[in-house]
């Protein structure tokens, strides 16, 4: 645990999505909330089919959704989100051309319910 979910729109060609996984890794694991960097597992998808809002001006997102074990304190919550958001301003040279939205949002995961097993 936790679970990172990153969404990116397909008209941001900058964002090195692999560094971008890792460095959001590292926030997570620096944050001292997770007792094992190798619980903390990220993905990314990139949205080829998109519409932000209602203009045609070029737009974007990238949005993260953490999955988290619930029991955190809310100030914990939004440091966390915090944090990750700070790191994702910093991945890549934005598009001048175009309106980027970056997001997270954190989901606590019921803890009675989460299953895990490591195998190998």
């Amino acid at each position: 645990m936790p679970h990172l979910h990153l969404e990116y729109t397909a008209n941001l060609p900058g964002l090195a999505v692999e560094k971008t996984l890792l460095r959001l890794n590292n926030v997570l694991m620096a944050s001292g909330q997770f007792g094992s960097e190798f619980d903390i597992k990220s993905r990314a998808v990139k949205v080829e089919t998109f519409q932000v809002g209602t203009s045609l001006s070029p737009r974007g997102f990238i949005a993260v959704k953490l999955s988290l074990l619930s029991g955190r304190s809310p100030q914990v919550k939004t440091q966390l989100s915090e944090s990750l958001l700070a790191a994702l301003q910093d991945q890549c040279e934005w598009p001048a051309d175009i309106q980027v939205q970056l997001s997270v949002l954190l989901v606590d995961m019921d803890r009675d319910s989460y299953s895990k097993v490591v195998i190998g």
